[in-house]
Formats: structure tokens, sequence, C-alpha cells
């Protein structure tokens, strides 16, 4: 029997962290997934670290040839995945205790979702919480795929979290094309989008996890990059289902990226000098 949860790790110069992301998903109490892991051509030692895992039936250890973008390795790990459902996550972040059963709850209570979203704190190179909680609140439990896709959107930004916040009905998200890498900066968000599109989202209000932050995201220009796409999807998403967005959303979006780009672009360089701060004192 397949498992019902495939839960993926697309991993690529992750030598520092993977380690410690590996251990939070296989120290979980739910115990009903397989852990599939694809190394995408690392010049570190990530590959070597994965064979400590070889001999665990519940993992399956993969290599992507170098190119091809996070694009190829996510396709990849899901391409080998065969779970009823399908997380991925990064070879930096965590999980925390108990994630996988709530959002495999969630989607088992809640068959017409194709998507469980959680918040999740921000935490440093050293694991430390740097934000206790990031994300929307959503006012329901279940909110109807196109309006969750219209509200982010008018928000200029991802409202689902990154990867390793969100679980995914496996089947329908593949037929519905999966990984979407037209926009590779938002190619978390629309993909989920692609998902939403054919059914719902299921909010789980517990912490899905930690998200790694790095003292070199969010250069000026990555920011006016992150913006440009955003509207260019923006647009996609207007001219392909205008009756999901409409032209006023549009241009409340646009507007929106360009401010949520600026504004975390900002607050990295705070975060960049707090954490470098905090290093030097030893703290």
């Amino acid at each position: 029997m397949p498992p019902r949860l495939s839960v993926v790790i697309p991993a690529f110069n992750n030598a520092d962290f993977l380690v410690e992301t590996v251990r939070s998903v296989l120290d979980q109490a739910y115990d009903d997934f397989e852990l599939v892991i694809a190394d995408h051509g690392s010049t570190d030692s990530t590959w070597e670290l994965m064979q400590q895992w070889a001999d665990d039936d519940r993992v399956t250890l993969l290599r992507t040839p170098a190119g091809g973008g996070a694009h190829a390795n996510w396709k990849r790990v899901t391409d080998a995945a065969t779970g009823e459902y399908l997380r991925l996550v990064p070879g930096d972040d965590l999980l925390f205790p108990d994630t996988l059963r709530r959002h495999v709850e969630a989607l088992d209570a809640h068959p017409e979702a194709t998507v469980a979203s959680s918040p999740r704190s921000l935490v440093d190179a050293a694991s430390k919480t740097v934000i206790a909680r990031r994300g929307r609140t959503w006012s329901t439990t279940v909110v109807r795929g196109t309006e969750a896709v219209r509200a982010s959107v008018r928000a200029g930004t991802n409202v689902f979290g990154e990867p390793f916040c969100v679980t995914l009905r496996r089947a329908p998200f593949v037929a519905a094309g999966g990984w979407d890498a037209e926009f590779p900066y938002l190619i978390d968000q629309a993909s989920y989008c692609r998902a939403l599109l054919v059914g719902d989202l299921v909010a789980v209000p517990e912490l899905a996890g930690g998200f790694r932050l790095s003292t070199t995201q969010w250069s000026v220009a990555l920011a006016a990059e992150q913006s440009r796409q955003a509207r260019g999807f923006h647009a996609r998403l207007h001219e392909t289902r205008p009756d999901v967005v409409s032209a006023a959303d549009r241009r409340l979006g646009d507007v929106r990226a360009r401010v949520v780009a600026q504004t975390r672009r900002l607050a990295y360089v705070v975060l960049k000098r707090r954490m470098t701060a905090a290093a030097g004192t030893g703290r």
C-alpha cells in the first residue's frame, strides 16, 4: 500500500542544515509517510550526508542532474512521490512536531480541499526564533479556492506560506500542471493557485515549522525582479481567469506587490543587522 503522505526534500547545497531538516521529518509522531530526498548537483557534502539514511525503509535517495533551476528538482521529487498527499520541505527549513498529522487529518476531513496551509515561525542559522508567528489568519477553516487565489493576488504576496507550510492533494495538483515554472520567484504561490483553482483551501492554525532566514536574501535587484514577476503572474491570472481575478484585483495586487517587495527587503536589512549583532555577542 502506498503511504498517505509523501514528504519530499529537493536538496541543493544544504550540508549545513539538511540533517536537522530530515530529523524534523523522521521524528514526527505521524508515521504513514515516505520521505524522498533528491540532491540537485550540490557542490558541498549534501550527497554524502544523505547516505546516513540509505538503509531507512522510509527514505528514498535520488540525484537530479545539475541545471533547470529549482523547478527541475521540485519536479524530480514530486514525480517520485507515491502518497495521496504531498508536502515539499526545502533542505534548510524545519517541521514542528505533529504538523504532518494535522495536515493529513485536515485534508481527510475536507475532501473538497486540495491545499492545507499553516503559519510558521522565522528562524536564524542557529535555529533560534526571530519572529514567533508569521502568516495569514483566515476567517474560516475552509476557504473557497477561487477566493483564496483572489486574496493572494490582492495581497500582492504569497499568503499561503513557504512550501513546508503547505500540503497538497497530489493527484489534482499534478493534473492541474504541478509546479509552475513560468515565474521562478513565485513558483510556490503560482503552483498553489493552480491547485486552488480546482479545489479549496483548509486552514490549519498551528505552526507548521521554522522558515530559515538567510542574510543574503532580498537584494535591491531581487526585490525588483520579484515584484516584476508578481505583476506578470497577476496579469496571467486576469487573462486566463477574469472570473476569479478582476482588473481591479490585478491593479491592487500590482501596487501591493511593489510595496511588499520593498518592505521585505528593508526587513531583511534590519534582520541581517540583528542576526550579525547576535552572532557577534554569542547570543
